[in-house]
């Protein structure tokens, strides 16, 4: 037998008719609602509660071929002789492009840029080396606990621009998020105060389409640092060639596209809540009771980016900082002068020692 029961949106407990008013009266709160409107609310109870991401049918495409495993051949160690000087040149099992370290020249592993592991797009770069090191040294500046000899003996020198591996996410979402709201009107008389609290039950019912949304396939690069520079141009994305490779690092993905769909679809839900939360105005308060997104997954396209990269070490701890190719945009950890620190504590506690002083003896002067 199915049973159903009317529960008050304010404080959950049951609801009753009530005659005098002919509304739904709560006996717990005192709460009052229209017939039409809890029967809403109670559909509404029903409606999806939880997400629904599924790109299949794209991963279907792209299983076996940019997203699928690989040859082992494809994943061995890469040696190879410079074309200009001669010298070795090694790289990692993930390495597309090098740059010879004496002569500069670049060497270009063809066999991970050809076929199912051939980039569709890429960004280039736009700024160049002496740009990084000038956005870094604009990053130390008003940075008072910095120690002097981290930025006088730190190599600047060793910045270098990388090629870094992205998957793009198209993608339609549906969502339907139920919010609960109030209003608060307050009055007093010449006995006493009142506050009036209204309650509401909001929903939001829609869709929004999402086109390239990026996330980093590099397991080497630190995913905060990653979405930190961002946003990339997208004006300046062009059909990938290899000549963009020249004279920068490059690096294949090593984090396929099933393993990163999970922080595009988190990076949708948290799109798409935001701007239906932001269409929720004129209460005084709002929370929300449950959100359902489903995500329609669409194309998924394999592409680089451009990073300029340093990691310098002080005292023996790493010091990473990366800054976007193609907007200049930098992000960094610093370390701290801990006798600088103290120093600013001081100061700062003796300051504010004075101004009590300065008050305490003002006060005494009107007693």
């Amino acid at each position: 037998m199915d049973i159903k029961e009317y529960k008050c949106p304010n404080c959950g407990g049951a609801v009753k008719f009530d005659s005098s008013s002919q509304n739904m009266k709560c006996p717990f709160c005192d709460a009052e609602f229209e017939i039409a409107d809890l029967e809403d609310y109670q559909k509404e109870l029903t409606s999806p509660t939880e997400d629904s991401f599924d790109w299949s049918s794209e991963l279907e495409k792209v299983q076996g071929s940019a997203a699928g495993t690989f040859n082992p051949e494809q994943d061995c160690l890469s040696t190879g002789s410079c074309p200009s000087c001669g010298a070795e040149l090694i790289g990692d099992n993930n390495t597309i492009a090098m740059v010879c370290p004496c002569c500069g020249n670049s060497q270009i592993v063809q066999k991970r840029i050809e076929g199912m592991l051939k980039p569709e797009y890429i960004i280039p770069f736009k700024l160049e080396k002496k740009d990084a090191i000038e956005a870094l040294k604009k990053f130390y500046k008003g940075k008072r606990l910095l120690p002097d000899c981290f930025k006088d003996e730190n190599r600047i020198s060793c910045i270098q621009g990388v090629y870094v591996p992205f998957w793009l996410y198209d993608a339609i979402t549906k969502a339907h998020i139920r919010y609960r709201a109030t209003t608060v009107k307050t009055w007093s008389d010449s006995n006493f105060y009142y506050t009036k609290t209204s309650f509401y039950n909001v929903v939001r019912d829609g869709s929004l389409g999402f086109e390239k949304v990026p996330v980093d396939g590099s397991e080497k690069m630190d995913n905060d640092y990653m979405d930190s520079i961002e946003p990339f141009d997208y004006a300046m994305i062009k059909d990938f060639q290899s000549a963009f490779l020249s004279g920068y690092l490059a690096e294949k993905y090593d984090v396929d596209a099933k393993q990163c769909m999970e922080r595009a679809a988190k990076r949708m839900k948290a799109s798409v809540e935001s701007e239906f939360r932001n269409s929720v105005t004129g209460y005084s308060s709002v929370s929300t009771e449950s959100s359902a997104v489903d995500i329609k997954g669409g194309k998924i396209s394999y592409s680089l980016f451009p990073v300029w990269v340093l990691n310098t070490k002080y005292k023996g701890e790493n010091y990473l900082f990366i800054m976007n190719g193609e907007s200049g945009r930098l992000v960094g950890r610093l370390p701290a002068d801990v006798k600088k620190s103290w120093k600013y504590r001081l100061l700062f506690t003796g300051t504010l020692g004075a101004i009590f002083t300065i008050i305490i003896q003002a006060l005494r002067l009107f007693l």
